[in-house]
């Protein structure tokens, strides 16, 4: 599709930038309204960083999601009745890291000191947030507790980031009911569905956004658009790089987007001969006393596979050497756990690579100690024309795919409210 100024289909009430789960929510509530819009997407599917891929492991095909892959706060989640509306299973089995889990290497005794450090940790924290001065969550560690360096990977899974780079303050601003359930089908495939039936221009990266004169003019890989309002739901590491050029430009947001940078997370999958010599659904961690360590989740769903999960630093040095390396530390730190006759057992799949993906750059955002106000500037609208969504714009549920979806649905609410 080549869009053209002057053409009569290039010129829209809205133009959503971005097809992720914020761009989707957005159009889908536009659709709603029946005000004239247009979904830009730089990629050729939907979905942004909630993508699921089908894999063979085995001589069967898996869908495995490579991104968010769990419907956090899943009793709220607008994903929840969606997801069973549109005919996919939603598979409320309650979480590994949620209950005592397989010992090797870490018995029931020390699991219960760990959530205890962990809980202790936490209650620190939250009482530093009501602190006037904002603090790295680092500094709330315990001194010399042989768990310091597990919360730190902890960390790195659920936020992106060691704690000596996470925002007390934002941390603290998260909220979540602890009520997580999986998609069978795949939480991107689920947000893709979803978006099916909307006007979305794949391949067309947008280059700069023109809102000097009468009608905003948005230059993309297809030609160029008009539209009387816009709603960015790009990264916030793609802000802060400029990769989309804003005439007049917006400092503000460029430096707050910097404040919101994109943490590192990537998930490796295992294929497992004889896998039903493994329990399902259960949790390991490769090491307890080392941050660069992966968090493996066994048989999701009772399939041949292992999920691994790899966050921070580690997530980006492994991704440096591709699926090869990934591959070796996983059975390094499998085969220490449960024996080297795994070894040969254990076989990749598939890995991500976001921190490596030139759309991403990065999993989701976290705020920089002393910025977690910056989530509220990115989201402001510029002069009632220029409207920003995305997980990063969320105050309490951001780095999730229905924190995403709320501000889609919100930066529309904004649009409709000037239309």
């Amino acid at each position: 599709m080549t869009l053209l100024s002057g053409d009569s289909t290039s010129d829209f009430d809205v133009v959503v930038i971005g097809a992720g789960a914020a761009g989707i929510a957005a159009g889908q509530a536009l659709a709603k309204a029946g005000v004239s819009f247009l979904v830009l997407e730089a990629r050729s599917r939907a979905g942004g960083r909630a993508w699921t891929n089908v894999v063979d492991a085995g001589g069967t095909s898996y869908p495995v999601d490579m991104g968010c892959g769990w419907l956090h706060s899943a009793d709220r989640n607008p994903f929840t009745p969606i997801a069973r509306g549109l005919g996919f299973t939603v598979d409320e089995t309650t979480p590994p890291w949620q209950r005592e889990t397989r010992t090797e290497g870490f018995s029931a005794s020390e699991q219960r000191s760990f959530r205890r450090a962990q809980d202790e940790f936490y209650a620190r924290l939250e009482k530093a947030a009501r602190e006037p001065q904002d603090r790295p969550a680092a500094e709330l560690l315990e001194p010399g507790s042989r768990w310091n360096p597990l919360l730190n990977a902890t960390s790195t899974y659920v936020n992106g980031v060691e704690l000596d780079g996470l925002s007390v303050k934002d941390y603290d601003n998260y909220e979540d009911t602890e009520i997580n359930y999986r998609v069978v089908e795949g939480y991107g495939a689920l947000i893709t569905r979803y978006g099916a039936s909307l006007p979305i221009v794949y391949d067309c990266p947008v280059q700069t956004i023109d809102h000097s004169g009468a009608r905003i003019r948005i230059m993309c890989a297809k030609g160029a658009v008009a539209a009387r309002t816009v709603i960015v739901t790009v990264p916030t590491n793609l802000i802060a790089r400029e990769k989309i050029v804003f005439t007049p430009a917006l400092p503000a947001k460029v430096e707050a987007a910097a404040c919101l940078p994109l943490g590192y997370d990537d998930k490796l999958f295992l294929f497992v001969d004889r896998a039903e010599d493994l329990p399902d659904n259960v949790r390991l961690f490769g090491s307890m006393d080392r941050t660069a360590t992966g968090n493996y989740h066994l048989r999701p769903f009772g399939r041949p596979l292992i999920e691994g999960y790899y966050g921070g630093q580690c997530a980006v040095d492994l991704e440096k050497g591709g699926i090869e390396a990934f591959a070796a530390f996983a059975r390094d730190e499998l085969v220490s756990m449960l024996g080297a006759a795994w070894r040969d057992r254990l076989k990749p799949v598939t890995v991500s690579g976001w921190f490596q993906d030139p759309l991403a750059t990065g999993a989701y955002s976290h705020a920089l100690p002393g910025h977690w106000d910056k989530r509220a500037v990115l989201a402001a609208p510029v002069n009632e024309r220029l409207f920003f969504a995305g997980e990063a714009t969320s105050l309490h549920t951001f780095s999730t795919a229905h924190g995403a979806y709320e501000t889609g649905v919100r930066a529309v609410e904004e649009v409709l409210a000037v239309l």
